[in-house]
């Protein structure tokens, strides 16, 4: 079967061995989806119908079964990300400390809104009105994995601009932390 994949999902024969030890992990092959999804979504960047397809074939799944699984988590994408995913926190701590003054901030600033990728394919804006947690350093957003608190205008100035020298210099730059820049 690894064989007879199409040059969408190359990732499967290209990480066989991965593959294999997620497979190996599960008593029940359907267990393995979540793993396998994030694996195809870390060689594309996010997840094709193709994608979709191969899991359900490997675990004996339909597409639409697959499909249904990854539509319900939020960190599994069904579309093409930019390198940085800043997502900023819209629940009531953070929009009382000014986090809907920071979106039309980062939306003027980026030329994008929330739900876009940038052209160049640099950063895609998001805006979550569930808690990144970080009430007491609101208001809050977060960049792919790493977390920025007390944000203003001036400090998602600095960060766009070290987020482009990075991405420009190779560097990946996922630092962060609760206090922000």
């Amino acid at each position: 079967m690894m064989d007879e994949q199409p040059a969408g999902a190359l990732w499967v024969a290209e990480r066989k061995s991965e593959v294999d030890a997620i497979l190996s992990r599960y008593p029940q092959k359907r267990s393995a989806v979540l793993p396998l999804l994030h694996l195809a979504q870390e060689a594309r960047g996010y997840l094709a119908p193709e994608d979709m397809r191969v899991v359900g074939e490997l675990l004996e799944m339909t597409p639409s079964e697959v499909s249904g699984i990854a539509s319900f988590y939020a960190l599994l994408h069904h579309r093409p990300k930019g390198r940085y995913t800043i997502t900023l926190c819209q629940n009531l701590s953070c929009v009382l400390a000014g986090a809907e003054g920071l979106s039309q901030h980062l939306q003027q600033r980026l030329g994008i809104k929330p739900g876009e990728t940038t052209p160049d394919g640099l950063f895609t804006l998001e805006e979550t009105h569930e808690c990144l947690a970080s009430c007491d350093g609101a208001p809050a957003l977060q960049v792919n994995l790493a977390y920025y608190g007390r944000m203003t205008a001036e400090k998602v100035d600095r960060l766009l601009d070290e987020l482009k020298a990075a991405a420009t210099n190779g560097h990946s730059e996922e630092g962060g932390d609760q206090r922000g820049l």
